[in-house]
Parts: structure tokens; C-alpha cells; sequence
């Protein structure tokens, strides 16, 4: 089943290790957009997108969603509180990561039963915990053993 990674947009492009390459952007919003998507930052593009940013959009009108990443403005609220808002209403829980470096956004999140990272781990995956990590546990090999087994089966099979 794929993942939900709901970010935290402002907490992100605000990041120390971030916002001084974004400073020289003209549209940092744009410029993380591609960010992630350069850096397959979410892994698999199976994986669903959600950026929140507090307020509103921009007055220009345009609308930065392409088709794998969902652009959401709070609006009044806050996006901590949209963002624990998305996460309650959820029936998917497992499968949602919040990047954000907010303590009480973790809590709220880890509360619910979904997992947490914060910037430095979501722009650097060797950072992430183990849990979360991607691995792949499958033996690839196959001893002669096996490849005999295997063969006797398809002559099984084909060879009737």
C-alpha cells in the first residue's frame, strides 16, 4: 500500500539547511515543488504528496498541483491544525508520514497512530529511522536446490 507524506510547507522552506538556497528563488513554493520531485523525496510516486502552507494562495490565482502533489493553504487555521486535522480524519493512519520539525505536530501525529519525520530526516533519507526506511528483505539468489525444485516443476507443468 502506498504512503501519504503530509508536509508541513512553510517549516520546510524555512529550514536552515534550506533557506538560504531559497532565498535567491523567485517562487520557493515552485522551487520545493521540484525539490521533492527531483530528489524522489517520498520514494516510490505511488506515494501521495500533501503540501500545507498557512494562509491563503497567491494572488496571481495559479494553481501549483500537478498531479502527484496536492497543494492545500489553510486558510484561517493554522496548517498545525490542518494538518492534525487531515491526520484524525484519516481511516489510512498507518500510512501517513508528517514531515515537520513542530513538537506538537509529532505528538499530535504519533498520537494518532501515524509516523513523524522531521526536515532533516525527509531531505536526507539516510537520516530516517530504520522503521521507515526503505528495505528489501527478499533473497534474490536462489540456491542450485532451488533452481532444480523450480525445474522439475515447470517440466511438471509444461512438459505434460
Amino acid at each position: 500500500m502506498s504512503l501519504h507524506y503530509i508536509i508541513d510547507g512553510y517549516n520546510i522552506l524555512h529550514h536552515p539547511n534550506l533557506a538560504p538556497a531559497n532565498k535567491k528563488i523567485q517562487d520557493p513554493k515552485a522551487a520545493l515543488l521540484e525539490f521533492i520531485k527531483i530528489n524522489r523525496l517520498t520514494g516510490s510516486l505511488k506515494n501521495k504528496i500533501t503540501l500545507v502552507f498557512d494562509g491563503y494562495p497567491d494572488a496571481s490565482g495559479k494553481s501549483r498541483d500537478s498531479a502527484d502533489i496536492e497543494i492545500i493553504f489553510s486558510r484561517q487555521e493554522s496548517a498545525d491544525e490542518r494538518i492534525k486535522r487531515i491526520v484524525e480524519n484519516s481511516s489510512g493512519r498507518k500510512n501517513i508520514i508528517v514531515v515537520s520539525d513542530d513538537k506538537e505536530i509529532k505528538f499530535c501525529v504519533k498520537a494518532a497512530g501515524a509516523s513523524c519525520l522531521s526536515v532533516e530526516e525527509f531531505t536526507r533519507p539516510s537520516l530516517r529511522p530504520a522503521h521507515l526506511q526503505k528495505t528489501d528483505t527478499r533473497k534474490t539468489e536462489l540456491s542450485y536446490s532451488q533452481i532444480q525444485k523450480i525445474n522439475q516443476e515447470f517440466k511438471k507443468i509444461w512438459l505434460k
